[in-house]
């Protein structure tokens, strides 16, 4: 700011005005518009720096509009000076006058034009919260998904069938659940692929997967050393596996890629098709 400011004293809300002509380098962003007339202007003697408020009273910046529509709308910052300034002016025989009554002073300090410019602009209309769309599921998802609501149902052998658990044959014949290949047909029906009931036709009924690319849905596939595969999972994702073991166990969650049993007899993984 400059040593000596330039100020002309308006009539605004029931107090005295005051505005600097010269441009303090601080600017903000404006809030309030403030209609201000040019006939109600009344020059005053150059006041010296020590009559300005102290630099921590807060303020706002405000675009002013004038009486002439051809005439460019300049913006201020508007502070309100605090007692200990009002008595700072009072001293002052230019000022006298116009605070003699104890009056609410108001000061406007003129900004950059740079300023003006965005404080003028209209505020950003608030924008709405829109949900994150969630990734389609692909059909492994669905078919995990499927085979997780049969957690707990009986392994039975032969049972399973895309409508859900059946009574199965031989070993079965006395219990509904699933077997190990009824347990995945039945989940990837709900994903619209149809799969036998024998571990050697699913073996085929898709595209191979390494382990390392393995994705949820993709059938792990046990034992049999060189022939077909006896058992089958439907993998879960970090290693885990749900399925149907054996006789007098439940369809379970089980951790395959860490067990050294189900290591040793890993023989692949299809994605069906």
């Amino acid at each position: 700011m400059n040593a000596r400011s330039h100020l002309t004293w308006l009539t605004l809300v029931g107090g005295a005005l005051a505005v600097f002509s010269t441009t303090p380098p601080a600017a903000a962003a404006a809030t309030t518009p403030l209609a201000l007339s040019p006939a109600n202007t009344t020059p005053l003697a150059t006041l010296p720096p020590t009559a300005i408020l102290p630099a921590t009273t807060s303020a706002i910046t405000l675009p002013l509009t004038t009486t002439s529509p051809s005439t460019p709308a300049p913006c201020y910052r508007l502070l309100t000076l605090p007692p200990e300034a009002i008595a700072k002016l009072s001293s002052l025989p230019e000022a006298k006058k116009l605070i003699g009554k104890k009056t609410p002073i108001h000061l406007l300090i003129p900004l950059p034009p740079e300023a003006c410019s965005s404080s003028t602009s209209p505020a950003p209309k608030p924008r709405r919260n829109t949900p994150t769309p969630h990734p389609r599921p692909t059909k492994g998802d669905v078919a995990a998904t499927a085979a997780l609501t049969q957690l707990g149902i009986p392994f039975s052998w032969g049972g399973g069938a895309p409508s859900g658990p059946t009574t199965g044959i031989g070993r079965g014949a006395r219990t509904r659940g699933f077997d190990c290949s009824g347990l995945t047909l039945y989940a990837w029906s709900k994903a619209g692929i149809r799969l036998g009931h024998y571990t050697g036709t699913q073996y085929r009924q898709g595209r191979r997967v390494a382990i390392a690319d393995l994705r949820k849905g993709d059938l792990v596939f046990f034992g049999g050393g060189t022939a077909d595969p006896t058992h089958v999972g439907l993998y879960l994702g970090d290693g885990v596996m749900v399925h149907a073991p054996k006789t007098g166990d439940v369809v379970k969650r089980t951790t395959f890629l860490t067990s050294p049993y189900y290591r040793s007899v890993y023989r692949g993984a299809v994605r069906p098709a």
